[in-house]
């Protein structure tokens, strides 16, 4: 089977969708794309196209990141999708979380992508986080949760991906239900994206307070307290 070479990838299919399904808020309106056999079977198209890829003969690096972030959001909506009606990645038995299936929703293979069978984990940690050091994909990569930064409805391409991850981490960074500073305090109060990647944010800055300063649109002491808001999983839907 021939490969999908760089010049061949086209984001447009996917931009579509996002356009047509997810609000400016990063809502996606599951139900009504569930309903829409149409729009599921050009979701599964275009990701079909995507399978003989690899990346490994790509020389710009733009391209496998723009790529593969958006791979990942894709495959996360489809993972809802087939589960759809749900009310969370990370759902619930009795009111006690049910920690196998949240663990088997990003564990599980879900992809072929050239020779390699892949997991949302597999994507997010083996290709990205290892091949890219690149903090502001957290910031870009979505698991359908209301504390995850917003499903932006547009696909991030290769000429813009710098100011899209600029953006991206401005809107997330600026977003008060995920990261604030408590002045009487001195507390930053932020999303516990930084804790669980902290690593990823000091590759880049020398402590998680300084790394927030260069987007939050407040003052930030560097000498603030860190302290990391609960995590909300309930869907990202409309």
């Amino acid at each position: 089977m021939p490969t999908t070479s760089q010049a061949a990838i086209n984001f447009e299919p996917w931009h579509q969708l996002l356009v047509e399904y997810v609000n400016d808020r990063g809502q996606v309106d599951y139900q009504r794309w569930k309903a829409t056999g149409q729009a599921v079977a050009q979701l599964n198209a275009w990701l079909a196209t995507l399978q003989s890829t690899e990346l490994s003969s790509w020389p710009d690096e733009d391209t496998k990141l723009a790529l593969l972030i958006n791979l990942y959001n894709a495959l996360t909506i489809r993972q809802v999708l087939r589960k759809y009606p749900i009310d969370s990645v990370r759902p619930t038995v009795f009111g006690v979380p049910n920690l196998a299936a949240f663990k088997l929703f990003f564990s599980k293979p879900v992809y072929t992508l050239g020779d390699r069978t892949l997991s949302l984990d597999n994507l997010e940690h083996d290709l990205i986080r290892k091949q890219f050091a690149e903090p502001r994909i957290h910031f870009a990569l979505v698991c359908a949760s209301v504390s995850c930064p917003i499903l932006r409805n547009e696909a991030y391409r290769p000429e813009t991906l710098a100011q899209q991850l600029e953006q991206s981490a401005q809107d997330f960074l600026n977003d008060a239900t995920k990261n604030r500073y408590d002045a009487a305090s001195n507390t930053l109060y932020c999303s516990k994206i930084f804790q669980w990647y902290e690593k990823d944010f000091l590759t880049v800055s020398s402590t998680i307070p300084t790394y927030v300063q260069q987007y939050l649109k407040q003052a930030l002491p560097s000498d603030a307290a860190v302290k990391y808001l609960p995590y909300n999983w309930q869907l990202n839907r409309v």
